[in-house]
């Protein structure tokens, strides 16, 4: 007997009609997560990456965005399920931590107040109570003197500190998904650490599915079971977080991973970025969407122009999208790619 995994997501499309064409944020996307694992979608800003989250957490604006495909959260299918419907799964069966707290938290009302609203939806308890839920939640994040912080404001806390006030809002109905879209932007190191630990000690705990969005490598390398990479709206790679880090097969996979620090091993060339920019969703490349960077487009006998690549699975769940044969491949990353990493 075989279980559905606790969350898919199948040929999900996001498209923004605007006065300049049709922005396709998000182009035909699947991907399953199950309790107890951690997704990792990483990409360049603009991949597409957050617009994916908010198509989970039904956050789209109706009418502004085009949406199609299928998002099953434990069998129920919310593409098309109604607003209320959507809203009362959200912050019990799922939450997010959004990429920046500051502006995601309302700055007129207190931290407590705030955590408390969003216990008091979901629970039918007295506000002493949620108060009291909301300070165990609070200390359980790190935050000191949690029954005199409770009443502050989100601007007198610190950036680490209103990133750990957001996961405990997130986490305060213990749901049944997390997304964290770029939970540890713009805080400095020791923080990024102390965040990422309390993200993976809570998913223990509450055995939640969990996705991580980031542009950076090092905090999927950390926390990640499963990596999706995606380029230009697409998923270009899917694989184990092992596969994506020791046996890469995407071109745009090797550029990230060139243009990564290492600590690990002992650097003697400069970081290697990828030339050029990221495609506008307006105007997406035809064929491969990366051919334009992509330092082996030219020996595909002009596919990568031309034909767009399909995922393929390419053995035990690895999936990659790319013209090059995989003996091609296997070849550029012995003699060309690992031994610069």
């Amino acid at each position: 007997m075989t279980t559905e995994p606790f969350l898919q997501v199948r040929d999900l499309k996001v498209h923004f009609p605007t006065d300049d064409g049709l922005v396709k944020s998000v182009d035909g996307l699947s991907f399953s997560v199950d309790r107890g694992k951690t997704l990792g979608i990483v990409g360049e800003s603009g991949s597409g990456k957050s617009v994916t989250s908010l198509s989970v957490m039904g956050l789209h604006k109706r009418g502004t965005a085009r949406i199609s495909g299928e998002i099953v959260l434990d069998g129920m299918e919310l593409v098309n399920a109604t607003p209320d419907e959507v809203r009362a799964l959200r912050g019990k069966r799922m939450a997010m931590i959004f990429q920046d707290p500051l502006s995601a938290m309302h700055p007129y009302y207190t931290v407590g107040h705030q955590i408390i609203e969003a216990y008091r939806v979901h629970n039918k308890v007295t506000k002493a109570v949620a108060r009291k839920h909301a300070i165990d939640m609070l200390d359980r994040v790190g935050i000191p003197e949690p029954d005199k912080r409770v009443d502050a404001y989100p601007h007198q806390f610190s950036g680490g500190m209103r990133q750990r006030a957001m996961i405990a809002m997130a986490l305060s109905c213990d749901p049944d998904l997390l997304i964290a879209d770029e939970p540890t932007t713009a805080l400095d190191v020791t923080v990024q650490a102390q965040i990422l630990d309390l993200i993976r000690d809570l998913q223990r705990e509450f055995n939640s599915a969990v996705i991580i969005i980031t542009h950076d490598l090092g905090v999927v390398a950390e926390l990640a079971d499963d990596i999706q990479v995606m380029y230009a709206g697409r998923a270009i790679e899917y694989g184990t977080a092992e596969d994506i880090f020791d046996r890469p097969q995407h071109p745009y996979t090797w550029g990230l991973l060139g243009s990564m620090p290492r600590i690990d091993r002992e650097r003697t060339e400069r970081l290697i970025p990828i030339k050029g920019s990221p495609p506008s969703l307006i105007n997406v490349p035809s064929g491969c969407a990366f051919n334009p960077r992509c330092n082996y487009a030219a020996l595909n006998e002009g596919a990568s122009e031309t034909d767009r690549p399909e995922l393929l699975d390419i053995g035990a769940g690895h999936k990659v999208a790319c013209h090059l044969t995989p003996a091609k491949r296997q070849e550029i990353w012995d003699t060309e790619i690992k031994p610069k990493l």
